[in-house]
């Protein structure tokens, strides 16, 4: 019997914890549940016991993967993994996973919900303009921006995309026309939404020089990770170009002075929230027991984030 601990500071919803019990139980585990804490020390005494872990943003630190002598594996039920120390996690063999899909349809409908909220000008009773007919350029194709063309398409923009990583082929079935260079998406789409993780190569790629490419009218929308804009370019976009919108899930640490200066001009979640949705909830925490159950019975990695 293994023991799994879910350590969520955001608790899942009940339905998707009740869930994951099953999943665990019915493979012979026991779970540990770990929920609404508020220090670190409660995560790392957690730990201790567990030879896998579920998390959702929770951090996953060389502090806390020191203090769990039993771990072999941690799954962030989500996306994003940029919470987890890959490198600490590998030295000490550690498996970290991602639950890759779960939450794409949650954050996908955001994105666009963002862009509609940003073309009626924040709802702020002024004439906008409308979504039919605008080019809009994903920044990344995997899993999100799949599902944001799907959507994109039904209010009959023009969807392209940039991805160095994935076959041309695979757009055109989708019905998006790619683009072999970051710098032609810019200029041609006003929407641009971005879809990649913050590494060492994107921290900071979208600059003041690929902004300043787009259109008249121009709206970057970020579900991905702030680090991936670089911020003293989007100050300078923002103070040159009036026309200029940026919705994001999640605040800039230029936050107070964009607010201070440009009023209706942008959106910033509270906190992330592209994956709060009861389905994504549920889906992601029940993949994330999938694959631990998998990992334990046939040492099945496939979704593992740090080879």
């Amino acid at each position: 019997m293994k023991k799994v601990l879910v350590a969520t500071e955001k608790p899942f919803a009940k339905a998707a914890v009740e869930g994951i019990q099953k999943i665990l139980q019915a493979a012979g585990h026991e779970m540990l549940l770990l929920e609404n804490y508020t220090t670190k020390a409660e995560l790392i005494n957690a730990a201790a016991q567990a030879d896998a872990i579920i998390i959702r943003s929770d951090i996953i630190d060389k502090d806390v993967i020191a203090a769990a002598n039993n771990l072999k594996i941690v799954v962030r039920a989500g996306a994003g993994y940029d919470n987890i120390d890959l490198e600490t996690a590998k030295a000490a063999g550690i498996v970290a996973m991602n639950t890759p899909g779960q939450n794409s349809n949650a954050v996908a409908e955001l994105a666009v919900a963002m862009m509609v909220y940003a073309a009626r000008n924040n709802f702020n009773g002024t004439s906008g303009t409308e979504l039919k007919g605008k080019k809009i350029g994903l920044h990344a194709y995997g899993y999100v921006s799949k599902a944001v063309a799907a959507i994109a398409k039904g209010f009959s923009m023009e969807v392209y995309a940039f991805d160095p990583f994935v076959d041309n082929n695979v757009m055109v079935e989708d019905g998006v026309t790619p683009v072999s260079d970051v710098n032609e998406l810019y200029s041609k789409c006003q929407y641009v939404s971005l879809h990649m993780p913050a590494t060492a190569q994107t921290k900071k790629s979208v600059n003041y020089d690929l902004l300043a490419r787009m259109p008249k009218g121009a709206t970057l929308v970020n579900t991905a990770r702030k680090e991936v804009v670089d911020e003293e370019g989007l100050l300078r976009i923002f103070a040159e170009r009036p026309d200029f919108k940026y919705m994001s899930d999640v605040e800039p640490d230029c936050k107070s002075e964009i607010a201070e200066k440009y009023t209706g001009r942008f959106y910033f979640t509270p906190k992330k929230m592209g994956a709060q949705t009861s389905e994504a909830n549920n889906n992601a925490g029940l993949a994330a027991a999938r694959q631990i159950v998998a990992f334990f019975e046939t040492g099945d990695t496939t979704f593992q984030v740090n080879k």
